[in-house]
């Protein structure tokens, strides 16, 4: 009876996690589309740089309109909306919601060499006078472009995120239109005890550092600076706060229903309307989206199951720890020390030429590996092997489309841009080729009938350990790499579960290697800003 009650379960188990993940992508998407209901988003062009606007719908922007003081504002507040290094105008959605629910003009853009814009990012990224004063250029412009909106105040707030805080800040220090800055994950040496006027800092309470940065720009006004406490006064421009989002990290801090709420809240202030008049209405995507993706790579798993079996038993090298040991180890040095003095820049993309040589190298150097371990056994490992091309090509597709085209579809509509535009199909490629080596290589390591449990995660540590080794020879040109394990890290996560599982489907090491491959040489070829030359 225990037999059949467990055999019963274990083909249960595959529609249960079926009906579940449906439960939570269609949640989510419910959660997602909501979020939208009550905004009007229109999309253009400023030259390259896309642009979108969200207003109030009509049937808020009425009682948004009633909520100002018509005779001194004119119109709706204006709020400019910037992102970060590797970011898009996706990745700012939250705020711009939330804010245009609230009764402001939200506006969002793509800096040069980010997102969709077509234009490569110019000059020098460590200079002041270089990308910084491009970056300030292009927000002056946009600027323009938000305040000349029929419905559009006068007034003009900026909202920035990580790099673009600093260049809100020097931008706010120039242009007397500005009324409020808020600035997410701060670091900006351009903060002084005068200006920008009404600041307000707002950081991850995981951001350790950025504490620290965010209470010297407070600490400028008083001597006794505390995070949640206001300091100066809006009617002259002097306000300033710090506050720390909990229990987020530099991109938590995006969705956090604290930060949302504080820049509403701050923006009401600066603009001189009355408390408790607004909305109250918080974007919940940082509950949907990881709902939504949660719910994507569990349908994996019974997905999975239907794909053909390509071997009768699972191939791969199926090495011992003596084995695996040194073959793990050894690329992850020897990596970084061939490349010590590569351009971070290759092909004009800052860092990510590097990454994908790197990720070619590594791969070269295991399957160099797997081939001498694979000699070494040839007298005792002659059994026939016999891959089924047509079926091999069905699993691969099918796996392929799945977790690299769903999972990237998803994310470029509601996370951040996924976009390969022309200027970067380069880099795809060559991207493409090193991700490629790396994770056929690699698949074929650590998988067979027999492996030492926890190799796939040896391997996945040993690479991030080489990486962080290539930041450490050469911290100035690479330390943007630092940035890019935010991706890195939870990417290692999700496609070893559908790895996994496609491997054991199929048995073969091939099939299972091709979706991550896809899926990180893609997406590492359009998170990377593009420079000019």
């Amino acid at each position: 009876m225990n037999a059949q009650t467990d055999s019963l379960l274990s083909r249960s188990l595959p529609g249960i996690a079926a009906l579940l993940a449906a439960l939570a992508i269609v949640t989510a998407l419910t959660l997602l589309w909501r979020s939208g209901a009550g905004v009007e988003v229109e999309r253009s062009w400023l030259g390259s740089t896309p642009v979108t606007v969200y207003r109030p719908a009509a049937e808020l922007r009425a009682e948004a309109a009633s909520q100002w003081d018509e005779s001194r504002l004119g119109g709706l507040p204006v709020v400019l909306i910037s992102h970060g290094f590797a970011g898009s105008q996706q990745l700012m959605q939250a705020f711009a919601v939330t804010l245009a629910r609230n009764g402001y003009l939200a506006v969002t853009f793509d800096y040069y060499g980010h997102g969709r814009n077509l234009e490569p990012l110019t000059g020098d990224v460590m200079d002041i006078e270089g990308a910084t004063r491009s970056l300030r250029d292009q927000t002056a412009a946009v600027a323009d472009f938000a305040l000349a909106l029929p419905d559009a105040a006068p007034g003009l707030a900026l909202l920035g995120h990580s790099m673009a805080s600093d260049i809100i800040v020097r931008h706010a220090l120039s242009d007397p239109r500005v009324a409020a800055t808020i600035a997410v994950s701060m670091f900006s040496p351009a903060v002084t005890q005068a200006a920008p006027e009404n600041l307000l800092v707002i950081v991850g309470n995981l951001e350790g550092r950025l504490k620290i940065e965010a209470l010297r720009a407070v600490g400028l006004v008083t001597e006794q600076p505390a995070a949640g406490v206001t300091f100066g006064s809006f009617d002259d421009g002097s306000a300033r706060r710090a506050v720390f989002a909990p229990a987020v990290e530099h991109v938590g801090v995006l969705y956090s229903p604290t930060a949302l709420r504080e820049a509403a809240g701050w923006l009401d202030q600066s603009f001189g309307r009355s408390p408790g008049t607004n909305t109250g209405y918080i974007d919940n995507r940082g509950l949907a989206i990881p709902l939504l993706l949660s719910g994507l790579v569990l349908l994996a798993w019974p997905l999975s199951k239907l794909l053909p079996r390509v071997f009768q038993s699972r191939q791969g090298l199926n090495p011992a720890w003596r084995e695996l040991l040194p073959a793990a180890l050894v690329p992850a040095v020897a990596t970084p020390l061939l490349l010590f003095a590569f351009p971070a820049d290759f092909l004009g993309v800052l860092v990510g030429g590097y990454l994908a040589v790197h990720f070619a190298v590594y791969g070269l150097l295991t399957a160099g590996f797997c081939l001498w371990l694979r000699r070494r056994r040839v007298a005792t490992d002659r059994a026939s092997i016999r891959r089924r091309p047509l079926v091999a090509l069905l699993a691969v597709t099918a796996a392929t489309l799945y977790a690299a085209g769903a999972i990237g579809l998803a994310l470029d509509r509601f996370v951040t841009s996924f976009a390969v535009t022309g200027p970067r199909m380069p880099l795809l490629i060559l991207m493409l080729g090193g991700t490629l080596a790396y994770f056929l290589a690699d698949e074929w390591l650590v998988r067979g009938p027999q492996v030492p449990r926890g190799a796939h995660l040896l391997t996945r540590v040993c690479f991030l350990f080489s990486l962080g080794l290539a930041v450490a020879l050469s911290f100035e040109d690479l330390f943007f790499l630092l940035i890019i394990a935010a991706v890195i890290v939870p990417y290692f996560l999700i496609y070893g579960l559908i790895s996994g599982w496609v491997y054991r489907a199929t048995g073969d090491p091939l099939v299972s290697a091709l979706p991550s491959a896809v899926a990180f040489g893609w997406t590492l070829a359009v998170v990377f800003p593009q420079l000019s030359g």
